[in-house]
């Protein structure tokens, strides 16, 4: 059953399968504007009863390739399925696959009431729908007012409305957290968490690492339209760099220390100046650090052990990339 904000009745939604055919395969994917490659070979595969963060910098292909998957922009090679078959194919395709890709289409005199009982009615679904993901989404008491009114985060909350109507396996999301207060951005991830834990398949792009680092079970991270990772998010972050950083004003001496001092593993530690009075050390434990410093009769302000987290390791994985579209 999937968290509502304060105050809000929660709504059941169906327990889903976490079969193979309840994933999402892309396979050999490319895309070319003109002589620009948005998508090139691009494969992997989004698997169900989890979140899936798909990452890259602005101009990685990744809008294209979710646009590809909902069948709004013709592959030139590869596949693009959504439970073993294209978009196109599906039978009723919003009650399989519920997608947010940007906050525009908002009428700005019609109620975010209209506005959902009009995709029901596209859609095929019952319009009860209209008022349990109002209370989902925590949106219910402005239901009623024009959406000309309706902050950001309104609008992506009626727009994720939307994408639920047809109480969807599949969600293809694209910044859902955009303009969500911090609350607004926890209630999001604790929704997204719970529909995962149904069982259905969930991929969501977004420039807060912070939030997808929270959020998401794996990464699929994207570099000019090709894949550079995807893995587990704790197995990605788990084999990253991890490094001591130390303030002192003795930070010159220290590195001669650390450099000279002898190992017996199979190379020197990396010193690194981080300025008059910083410095990052990797390939020595706190400990032999400490023990080092004490030795040398070394002035230390202050030592901190730093793990490589997603954000690092994302901006290593996507150095000097050039925008294509």
């Amino acid at each position: 059953m999937a968290r509502c904000p304060a105050g809000v009745s929660p709504v059941p939604l169906g327990r889903h399968s976490t079969s193979g055919e309840g994933s999402i395969e892309v396979t050999a994917l490319t895309k070319r504007f003109g002589s620009v490659t948005a998508v090139s070979d691009l494969s992997f595969r989004v698997g169900p009863g989890m979140v899936t963060g798909f990452l890259g910098p602005n101009g990685a292909g990744k809008s294209t390739t979710m646009r590809m998957l909902l069948g709004l922009v013709r592959p030139d090679a590869g596949r693009a399925l959504i439970g073993g078959r294209r978009y196109a194919d599906l039978p009723r395709p919003t009650a399989a696959v519920g997608a947010v890709l940007d906050s525009a289409g908002l009428h700005p005199t019609r109620t975010g009431r209209d506005h959902l009982l009009l995709y029901c009615t596209m859609g095929g679904h019952p319009r009860a729908r209209v008022s349990e993901v109002l209370d989902l989404l925590g949106i219910a008491e402005v239901a009623d007012r024009p959406t000309r009114g309706y902050s950001t985060g309104m609008r992506q909350r009626l727009n994720l409305a939307v994408a639920l109507l047809g109480d969807p396996h599949f969600l293809l999301l694209d910044e859902p957290g955009n303009g969500l207060d911090p609350a607004g951005a926890s209630w999001l991830r604790g929704l997204l968490r719970e529909l995962a834990d149904d069982g259905r398949t969930i991929l969501v792009s977004s420039h807060v690492l912070a939030e997808v680092a929270q959020l998401a079970d794996r990464v699929v991270v994207i570099k000019s339209g090709r894949l550079v990772a995807d893995a587990p998010t704790a197995e990605l972050t788990a084999g990253a760099t991890q490094a001591i950083l130390v303030r002192s004003p003795d930070a010159e001496d220290l590195a001669r220390a650390v450099l000279a001092r002898p190992t017996g593993g199979p190379g020197l530690p990396a010193v690194a100046l981080m300025g008059p009075d910083q410095l990052r050390v990797e390939g020595m434990t706190t400990a032999d650090l400490a023990d080092l410093v004490a030795e040398r009769g070394l002035r230390v302000h202050e030592l901190t052990r730093q793990t490589e987290d997603l954000e690092r390791v994302f901006l290593r994985l996507t150095a000097d990339e050039e925008p294509n579209r």
